[in-house]
């Protein structure tokens, strides 16, 4: 195992108040987990979730409130101007140095459809999604920025910025994906799948050029009972198991609910580690490892944290980390 992987908390705005996800990632930092990632959303993936606090807003207090690195999962170009982005990702970093990261992806249509300027195709989305990388950029580079195409940008600067610009790490969940955004991420992040899978693209985007830190959010459903585990990833993940384009092209919770609400147990299975045994998840966190993997965040599905952060701190990650899987955080490991 390389000794640089860390372990972090995945914060969930779409399932989870954003008073209790500041708890939560308090009492993880205390647990002995050493960063922290955050989803951003306009709306949850089911009305069962019931939740969607505002990510940046959220993100200065769990900056402040704890000494972890922080990123968050973003979507430029639509529901968000990338200047507007920039200038966020830039106070972030300059009151936080070394803190804090951006990935950046394409999005879902359940969050950028409320701008009513329609949803593009994918291609369209891709291209815009370039264009905003550029864009942001340049802005924490300092350069006055004026550009005309997907987005359009006048003679925006960023006049706080980091003395370093932090990672922006390019979000994938395929390997053409992964394979793109190695032509201008500062490191990858995707979601846990089949070994083979995630083998293909982290090979994908090495053999493309890829550079920086390689990370993995991954869902699992932890109950010290087995059925309670499976029931509550039933619960509340089974309008996530959808491949795209669904997943990109639903708009609305009751679409979601919808298409859900047939899905055998045996399918959420296959997208959420579910297990009682602290020892299988320990050992599905070493597969990832020994996968390449710097950084995997742990998503427990649940929207009740605390037990799963006291057992993982307990006896998940002082496993792993007598295997030399995890070292402290420690400044900016995306180098």
């Amino acid at each position: 195992m390389t000794a640089m992987t860390m372990f972090g908390i995945h914060a969930s705005h779409e399932q989870i108040h954003p008073a209790d996800l500041l708890r939560a990632v308090v009492r993880a930092e205390e647990a002995g987990f050493d960063a922290a990632m955050s989803s951003d959303h306009f709306s949850p993936w089911s009305s069962r979730q019931g939740q969607s606090g505002f990510a940046w807003a959220w993100l200065g207090a769990a900056l402040q409130a704890t000494s972890l690195p922080l990123g968050v999962v973003n979507a430029p170009g639509q529901r968000y101007h990338p200047a507007i982005i920039a200038q966020a990702i830039g106070t972030l970093a300059a009151m936080y140095p070394g803190r804090f990261w951006a990935a950046l992806g394409t999005g879902e249509a359940s969050n950028e459809h409320i701008t009513g300027q329609g949803w593009p195709r994918k291609e369209i989305r891709t291209a815009r999604l370039r264009e905003c990388v550029d864009v942001i950029r340049a802005l924490l580079d300092g350069e006055q920025v004026s550009h005309d195409g997907l987005v359009t940008v006048d003679r925006a600067r960023l006049w706080t910025r980091p003395e370093q610009p932090p990672a922006l790490v390019g979000a994938a969940v395929s390997e053409s994906t992964a394979r793109w955004c190695a032509e201008w991420a500062d490191g990858l992040i995707t979601v846990n799948a089949p070994l083979p899978r995630l083998r293909r693209m982290i090979d994908a985007y090495r053999e493309a050029g890829g550079r920086g830190r390689l990370a993995l959010q991954v869902h699992l459903s932890w109950a010290p009972d087995r059925d309670e585990a499976a029931r509550i990833a039933y619960e509340q993940w089974r309008s996530n198991v959808f491949e795209p384009p669904v997943c990109w092209d639903l708009e609305l919770t009751d679409h979601f609910d919808t298409v859900s609400a047939v899905v055998a147990p045996d399918r959420v299975a296959e997208v959420v580690n579910i297990s009682a045994d602290l020892g299988r998840h320990a050992q599905w966190l070493r597969e990832y490892v020994e996968l390449g993997f710097d950084e995997i965040y742990l998503h427990h599905v649940g929207q009740e944290q605390d037990a799963f952060i006291d057992a993982f701190g307990a006896k998940v990650l002082p496993e792993l980390k007598a295997t030399g899987a995890v070292v402290a955080a420690t400044g900016d490991r995306r180098g």
